[in-house]
């Protein structure tokens, strides 16, 4: 699966994490892929942003109705990502 998302903030404790929100109808598509149910609703996934790969889970963010993919300090920098803008992801989910 492949998208195009912007980047967002998310501030709690005085600490920041980015994000990117997977679009509406794929996050429809991956609630109806049978898998065991995990912690906060989170969903087992491998990503590829660029040249970086690694494996992580996405979650559900009902105030965006959509899955949300956590941005790691360490791809963000090795992909030249800053807090704004739009990145390219290609995800594929592990669990079902």
């Amino acid at each position: 699966m492949a998208f195009e998302g912007p980047i967002f903030r998310w501030t709690a404790r005085e600490q920041e994490w980015y994000f990117v929100a997977l679009p509406e109808e794929l996050s429809a598509d991956i609630r109806e892929i049978p898998r065991p149910p995990r912690g906060f609703g989170s969903v087992r996934v491998e990503v590829r942003i660029g040249s970086s790969r690694w494996r992580t889970s996405i979650f559900p963010d009902a105030s965006r109705g959509a899955y949300v993919l956590p941005l790691k300090r360490a791809v963000r920098e090795a992909e030249g990502i800053g807090g704004e803008g739009t990145v390219s992801v290609r995800l594929e989910v592990l669990d079902g």
